[in-house]
């Protein structure tokens, strides 16, 4: 599970095999039974909605079963495209731009943290009496909106254009909160309680560096389901929700010098 966790893409090809085989079982059962036509609809139905229910079992976030659902349909649209207009890709491709443009240069997707690990985090600053708390890589700031008020001030960082902006907007209508649309590696954590992220594998040794150096001691980093390599972590919070998600509570002891880390080049 960890490696669906770091590479969900594994899992993605794993539901579409896996809904591929029930799929040819189902058309070698009913071949001499229904017409090709009434086959064909019936494996694409099939085949979408296996390969969902399979993304879900392994326990993907949500918006991964949607791409299960709907990638066999995307690729049947494209094979049977013929004369459409090139205008209704190029906005495809706009949106996946605003939505994801800083996967690839960050080596970080779009992960949503889920209600029972957005409880545990209000049990967190309940418990040491933060006041600050910063989500870096804040998706749709459900997280930020959901430990704003009460006296403490809660902040997200993100950059990818779209995401930040539907989540500002949330923050704005809720009046909880507050979204930078800033680069994470730009944002100072020296003033923070509580610095969450739900990242990927790869920018954890420089994240854990950059921590190191701005946060006051005292300050918790909390990494959700990636931990630090080679740094074991103060303590580990294993939740009881569908990801089995872990916390990994690392907190600051001292700054450490300026240089005691580089962050990435991008």
């Amino acid at each position: 599970m960890n490696a669906l966790r770091t590479y969900p893409i594994i899992g993605a090809a794993i539901a579409q095999i896996a809904a591929a085989t029930v799929v040819i079982a189902a058309l070698l059962a009913l071949a001499g039974i229904l017409d090709g036509r009434a086959l064909f609809w019936l494996g694409l139905i099939v085949q979408s909605v296996v390969a969902a229910m399979v993304t879900r079992l392994l326990g993907l976030p949500v918006w991964w079963v949607w791409i299960g659902l709907l990638f066999p349909v995307a690729v049947w649209l494209a094979l049977n495209a013929g004369d459409l207009p090139a205008w209704p890709f190029g906005v495809g491709f706009v949106i996946l731009y605003l939505v994801f443009a800083n996967t690839a240069r960050e080596r970080v997707p779009l992960y949503l943290t889920n209600r029972p690990t957005t409880q545990a985090l209000v049990s967190l600053m309940q418990q040491r009496h933060a006041e600050r708390f910063t989500d870096l890589g804040s998706g749709l700031g459900g997280v930020v909106r959901s430990l704003a008020g009460g006296g403490g001030r809660a902040r997200g960082v993100e950059s990818a254009p779209m995401v930040w902006l539907l989540s500002a907007i949330l923050s704005k209508i809720q009046r909880r909160g507050q979204i930078l649309r800033q680069d994470i590696w730009v944002t100072d954590l020296s003033r923070e309680d509580i610095v969450y992220a739900f990242l990927s594998p790869e920018p954890m040794p420089a994240l854990y560096a950059k921590a190191t150096r701005e946060m006051k001691p005292g300050s918790l980093l909390v990494c959700n389901s990636f931990a630090v390599p080679g740094i074991v972590p103060d303590e580990t919070w294993e939740l009881s929700d569908r990801r089995k998600t872990r916390l990994y509570l690392y907190e600051m002891k001292s700054r450490a010098p300026a240089d005691g880390g580089a962050e990435p080049s991008g």
